[in-house]
Parts: C-alpha cells; structure tokens; sequence
C-alpha cells in the first residue's frame, strides 16, 4: 500500500469564473501534488446559484467529487441529478426524503477507498437535521469501509465549524469548511489526527465581493434594498487546500493552503 493519500479540495466555484479559474490552475495543483482525489464544492457553479446537469457533467471531467450546500437546490432541474449522479453530493443532515445522497466513497487508481462526506451547518442557517448526530450515523456505514474520510462542512459560523472538528477529531481525516468563501490561516492538524481548516475559500472572480460583482453588492449595502447578483469576471482567483493521509490510520499528516491568481482576465 502507498505511504499517503493525497486530496485536493477546491473551494466553492462561484459561476463560470469559478470553472474557468478551475480549468486554469488545476493542471498547476495538480503537477506540484500529484493527488489521488480531487473534490471540488458546486452549489454556485452555475451563474453564481445552484448546479446544472450540463455544468455537473463538465466540471467531472476535472474533479472526482462534487460537493455542496444549502444552494443546491437553487435550480430544480438538478433534483433529477441529484438522484442519478452519486459523486454529486447534497449535505447529509438535510430531512429524510429528499433526493440525492450525503457521502460517496470514491476508490483510486491505486485501489485505496476514500470517503468525501457532505454536512451542513445550522447556525444562522436552515434548521435540518443535527449535523453532530448525523456524523456519527455516517461514520458508522463508512468506517468499516475506509479510516480515510473528507468531510465539506458547509457552514455559516466559524465556532460551529471549529465544534464539529473537535467532535470529530481522530475520527475523519480531514474536516474542511466551505459557505463563506473567504479562506482562513487556521488550517492545522488537530492533535488526534484530523487535518482541519474553517473555511477553504472560493474559486471565481478576484476583484469581487465573495465571488460577486462588487458594484451590485455595494448597492445592496447602500440601500438595503433587494439586489440580484452576478458573478464577478475581473480578474480570476482559486483557494485550495491539499491534505496528505496515511492510508491505513486515515490520520492526516499535513494539510497546505493554495490561492492562485491572475490579476486581469477576460471572459
């Protein structure tokens, strides 16, 4: 068996920004690490709301795993994928009875099984399921396939992402927040083995108010008035992190922050 179990987790891809910056800096990421998955979070990947069919197809071509959030159900013609594609992932704590599934266990070329689990926060969000007590049902189908596990939790508050990576500490590999794409300088590994980070950040446009148009979220500030958004195209920005795992503890040995830039881009 390899000495390690390399993961490249993108963060979230906001519009067709987000998927160009993807296609762009991806073949980089990928000659420095050479990793044996790459999990990429969609929910903003198609124009800056929810995923589509088509656009999911797409982004498989460079990921092995999409993950998501409380936007994935913006476009409802997604629902349908939802229920077909199972490296699409909804977050697991949603209610019985909604389509789709919250982990997939991925398996390398190199014959190792990882597991990509998909969570969602509750504070100052939707009000689902226990994201706490659904880990613990989830870990008790995945650890007696794989230790190797890679939780998104997709959450608002950093003290809940940072509770639920303690509560899970030496149980998963790596727990990695996604939702506010802003990347955090906390990244770590805890002191049981799990490679930690609050918030991984954001694929998409650079000079933008979290992947947004800044002169529309400005508005929306002045005037507290109602604001559609649209991804921003000035310029072209990913964050990342890579974690290296042992394969057969499923600890995490290391985890790097990446954030690549190009100042000037034109759609």
């Amino acid at each position: 068996m390899p000495d390690k179990f390399g993961v490249l987790f993108i963060g979230d891809l906001i519009g067709r920004p987000g998927r160009r910056a993807l296609a762009k800096f991806l073949p980089e990421l990928k000659r420095k690490y050479q990793p044996d998955l790459i999990v990429a979070n969609a929910e903003n990947a198609a124009g800056g709301n929810g995923l589509t069919e088509e656009i999911g197809k797409e982004l498989f071509f460079l990921v092995d795993v999409l993950t998501s959030g409380n936007h994935i159900w913006d476009k409802k013609e997604v629902l349908n994928y939802l229920e077909k594609e199972p490296r699409l992932l909804r977050p697991a704590n949603y209610p019985a009875g909604n389509p789709g599934r919250g982990h997939y266990v991925f398996q390398s070329e190199k014959g190792i099984k990882a597991a990509v689990l998909n969570l969602q926060g509750r504070v100052f969000m939707e009000p689902i399921e226990c994201p706490f007590r659904q880990a613990d049902r989830e870990l008790e189908t995945i650890l007696p396939i794989t230790p190797i596990v890679i939780i998104d939790f997709h959450a608002e508050a950093t003290s809940e992402k940072q509770a639920l990576g303690w509560y899970l500490d030496g149980r998963v590999s790596a727990l990695i927040g996604t939702h506010t794409h802003i990347p955090t300088a906390d990244e770590r590994i805890l002191p049981k083995g799990t490679a930690y980070i609050t918030d991984v950040g954001m694929a998409g446009g650079l000079n933008s108010v979290i992947g947004m148009k800044r002169e529309q979220a400005l508005q929306r500030f002045l005037t507290s008035r109602p604001q559609r958004f649209e991804p921003a195209t000035d310029g072209l920005l990913l964050n990342a992190v890579f974690i290296s795992i042992d394969p057969e503890s499923g600890k995490a040995l290391s985890i790097k922050r990446e954030m690549l830039v190009e100042e000037k881009s034109e759609e």
